[in-house]
């Protein structure tokens, strides 16, 4: 007697006749004597007391179909072999569209899931067709029940999910000095320990692209200058031992010269050992500023992942106040601001000052003029953005100012804006760590479900109820995820593994990388702050004092219950302030058809990113700040402030001091300006004219701008999806 049926996505459910009584009264009916009732009855009996205690879904439809053939109605067991093998074609053909729809690099929401991919590419295409058959495969076998529910209803989104049976993490801060100091092995070659500034440039570029391909996320250094700035020292020993071979003389007293600063002078009117000093504190500053301008030029042209895409690639710097230090930093702003190829904007690295009272930030610090200058280059180039070392929660008890691997101590950010500092298990540090895995939920769909309710306390009190039983669901896919990922071993990733995830260089190759990747964090982001308190308000966070004090918190909430999680599981959950991208349409368009167009809320394609104020929402720089800024402290595993500035910012660097000392005044963690930005499309041109058409250059009529999607700039937003396009071109100037 059949009891349980295996479904073809891998489930076990309980038997119903009832189903096999439809489907043979369906092929009946499409026959000229129409349905037999006691003849229904007989086949579904006989099938169900004959059969195993467990069969697939399969092998009762090959009973059916042998059943009928055996009866007198053959026309009935054709009419349901048809029926079959058309639900079977049908089930394939979604697979087909959807398979033809990137093979005819059609611009949708599958192939212009991310927009720093190219899919239109053959590996491009290639990792789609991975990816959208992989997905189904993960819904299937590796996610519980209930995370599959939470997940086809709406509930939550599981990011990377294509990537889920890899067991790869998602991002990680690289301790470069490892490399640089030890050498490493990648693939079939092996990097000797660098000893000049060229290639510990090249190396930084190999280390991100090889962890690039081991990872599903981004790539980070935490320290740049900190990391380099000893290989300008010994360059600029390479340049006096060149002099020494030139001119016979001994000048081994000019190795370990002070030098206060590295700046290119003329050497008119300088004599002896003093013009040789010069001159080799100038064709250093040359081959730094070259090997700067590699390290930019390298980071958007290296392809990983089998071809498709540039590294997703950030760089923190800013603090290191050595003379070397701060040659790397002016020489990496100053090729920044010149930019790449015929002067386009780099897309990559993003690029992230560190900015700290004492250091960098007030006149009279240190790298207070190297700090104006970041400011000059982020209002041409996008970048630098800012991560505030001075923010209550970014304070690290062992720094001191004259540590020289105070870097340690530093928070450094992965420039769409996760954050990994505080750790219950092992160190506080961002270096060597990274986020594992994240899993979104949808908090406007439950504030839709509650809108029903008439009175108010009542609405928030069951809003709360619902969400924390799709916070449990969350933490338990998570913790599950991550119970998966600890199974691989450490030479599925050689890179990192091996030198880059903190504790990794006691693994042997077949350990499993267990030990070690609790340090990491599990994210539990949320989106559209903004809907959901219009569903259970009337108004959003930045026009409402009341909401504004709900949504802190349900954000509270959700920090509270991820501090529980963290100790239910012995992990490190975070709050992410989800960067949207592929995500930004997705719940919204469920949503809508669940519920309908609802003004404020589902009236759009996208819902807007995590705890942002809505980009259409007319305010200043200021009470944006003032809105957003509490949030930060909540959401520890990654936060980001935007502002959109007027016209052309070239000129205008203390617009971008003045968007840094809104900052330093709210206590946030991490900011960037958005700003006005024309590019050619044919020549690469570029300047911030209002409503250009043609270029004044190639006279071509191609011109795109350049724009922020979440955290990372892209070249062309002929690569955005239609929620992320429908958002930008919603987003007004803060002024």
């Amino acid at each position: 007697m059949i009891q349980t049926v295996v479904k073809r996505d891998g489930r076990i459910v309980g038997y119903n006749e009832e189903k096999i009584k439809a489907a043979i009264r369906k092929a009946m009916l499409t026959t000229e004597l129409g349905e037999d009732e006691a003849l229904i009855c007989r086949i579904t009996d006989r099938i169900g007391l004959s059969g195993n205690t467990q069969m697939t879904v399969e092998d009762i439809q090959d009973r059916v179909e042998f059943e009928l053939m055996k009866s007198p109605r053959k026309e009935v067991a054709k009419r349901y072999i048809a029926y079959r093998d058309k639900r079977s074609i049908a089930r394939r053909a979604k697979t087909r569209d959807m398979f033809l729809e990137i093979i005819e690099t059609k611009n949708n929401d599958i192939t212009r899931e991310n927009a720093n991919m190219n899919t239109d590419s053959p590996a491009g295409m290639m990792m789609k067709f991975a990816s959208e058959t992989t997905k189904p495969f993960v819904d299937d076998y590796l996610l519980s029940d209930e995370a599959r529910e939470a997940v086809n209803n709406g509930y939550i989104h599981i990011h990377d999910k294509d990537y889920y049976p890899t067991k790869s993490l998602t991002c990680v801060q690289h301790p470069l000095d490892n490399i640089l100091e030890k050498g490493f092995t990648a693939g079939h070659g092996e990097s000797r320990p660098a000893k000049r500034i060229e290639t510990a440039s090249i190396i930084g570029c190999i280390s991100l692209e090889t962890a690039q391909n081991e990872m599903h996320g981004g790539q980070a250094l935490p320290a740049f200058d900190f990391y380099l700035a000893p290989f300008v020292r010994s360059s600029y020993k390479e340049e006096v031992k060149t002099l020494e071979k030139l001119t016979g003389e001994e000048l081994s007293d000019l190795y370990e010269a002070e030098i206060k600063d590295y700046i290119k002078k003329p050497l008119e009117g300088l004599q002896g050992k003093e013009r040789y000093r010069q001159h080799a504190i100038n064709e250093t500053v040359g081959r730094v500023h070259q090997a700067m301008e590699a390290f930019i030029h390298n980071m958007n042209t290296i392809h990983s992942r089998g071809g498709n895409q540039v590294v997703f690639s950030s760089i923190n710097y800013g603090t290191d106040i050595s003379a070397e230090g701060r040659c790397i930093i002016r020489e990496l702003l100053q090729s920044t601001y010149e930019g790449v190829g015929n002067g386009a904007t780099a897309i990559f690295p993003i690029q992230i000052w560190k900015k700290k009272k004492g250091v960098n930030y007030n006149p009279g610090d240190p790298n207070y003029d190297l700090y104006l200058e970041a400011a000059k280059v982020t209002a041409r180039r996008f970048f630098p953005n800012f991560v505030n070392l001075d923010a209550t929660y970014n304070h690290h008890e062992k720094w001191q100012s004259d540590d020289p691997k105070r870097y340690q101590y530093e928070v450094a950010t992965m420039g769409c804006r996760t954050r990994v500092f505080e750790n219950r298990y092992g160190e506080k540090t961002s270096i060597g760590r990274g986020n594992l895995s994240f899993t979104t939920i949808n908090i406007v769909r439950i504030a839709i479900e509650c809108m029903s309710i008439q009175d108010q306390d009542e609405r928030i009190r069951r809003f709360f109820e619902k969400l924390d039983d799709v916070l449990e669901i969350t933490s338990r896919q998570l913790n599950d995820r991550f119970n998966f990922q600890k199974t691989a071993l450490a030479k599925q990733f050689p890179l990192v593994m091996s030198r880059l995830w903190v504790g990794s260089e006691n693994l042997k190759p077949n350990d499993t990388i267990e030990k070690v990747i609790n340090q990491g964090t599990l994210g539990i982001g949320f989106i559209g702050l903004a809907e959901c308190l219009i569903a259970l308000t009337g108004k959003h966070h930045g026009e409402s004092e009341e909401s504004q004090k709900l949504g802190l918190k349900i954000v509270s909430h959700m920090r509270s219950r991820a501090n529980e999680f963290s100790e239910q599981y012995s992990h490190n959950f975070s709050v992410l302030a989800t960067p949207a991208e592929g995500l930004s349409g997705k719940f919204t368009r469920k949503d809508k058809k669940s519920f309908g167009i609802i003004p404020g809320v589902t009236d759009k394609e996208y819902y807007t990113n995590s705890n942002h104020v809505p980009v259409w929402y007319h305010c200043s720089p200021r009470h944006k700040a003032e809105i957003e800024g509490p949030y930060h402290e909540l959401t520890r595993g990654g936060h980001i402030f935007y502002v959109e500035i007027d016209g052309d910012a070239t000129h205008n660097p203390k617009a971008i001091l003045d968007i840094v000392d809104l900052m330093d005044h709210y206590n946030m963690g991490y900011c960037s300006v958005n700003h006005n930005r024309n590019r050619c499309m044919d020549c690469g041109y570029e300047d911030a004219t209002e409503h250009l058409e043609e270029c004044p250059s190639c006279h071509g009529h191609s011109i795109d701008k350049l724009q922020r999607i979440t955290g990372y700039l892209v070249g062309t937003t002929d690569r955005w999806n239609h929620a992320k396009l429908a958002e930008l071109h919603e987003r007004v100037v803060h002024k």
